[in-house]
């Protein structure tokens, strides 16, 4: 991975707060101080756990190789420690530098801070295993129980089947204009009709 010596790029800033009435001054002035030029700090005023962060998308949208994406706060970033760590490994791949101000060692420009980033990330994947290991563990005990995962099935006395027999037999709506009054998809229909 190049160092930032060898490529310099631009200071790109990203600044996030959750609530409109909250202020946005006390990062943006910090994210100045560092160098960040006003006109390349990208900004949101959204919840961290929303998909949908148009300033987000931008800011890392213009990034190119040699820039550091500036943030605040790591929380800022992320909507979770998941997130978070694909989203500074996706920039890594693409060259581009990473720097917290307000969480010290997490600094990519840096090779101790790559190091503890590299340890986050090893965390987050142990994390993962952990969870689907407890999963998998849990599915298994379920089943030895008796226990299946997934919807209770549907009997041939359930109403809606009832209904879509009735409405099958009838001939007056097509099979779209059942599924549609139903609510339901076209292979269930055809299920339900096998009942």
């Amino acid at each position: 991975m190049p160092t930032q010596e060898s490529k310099k790029g631009k200071k790109i800033g990203y600044a996030r707060v959750s609530t409109k009435d909250q202020d946005l001054s006390l990062q943006l002035d910090d994210l100045k101080s560092f160098g960040v030029l006003e006109s390349d700090i990208y900004s949101d005023v959204v919840s961290g756990a929303k998909d949908n962060r148009p300033g987000l998308d931008s800011c890392l949208a213009i990034l190119q190789p040699g820039d550091t994406l500036v943030v605040w706060r790591l929380d800022r970033l992320g909507r979770s420690m998941v997130h978070l760590v694909n989203t500074i490994q996706e920039l890594t791949e693409r060259g581009v530098f990473f720097k917290s101000l307000n969480d010290g060692a997490i600094d990519t420009t840096t090779a101790s801070g790559e190091l503890i980033f590299n340890i986050f990330s090893a965390l987050t994947q142990f994390e993962r295993r952990l969870i689907q290991e407890r999963t998998n563990a849990g599915l298994k005990s379920a089943r030895a129980r008796g226990k299946l995962g997934g919807r209770p099935p549907i009997g041939a006395n359930d109403p809606t089947v009832v209904m879509a027999k009735q409405m099958h037999e009838n001939k007056a709506l097509s099979v779209e204009q059942i599924c549609e009054t139903l609510c339901i998809s076209r292979a269930t229909y055809y299920r339900y009709i096998s009942l």
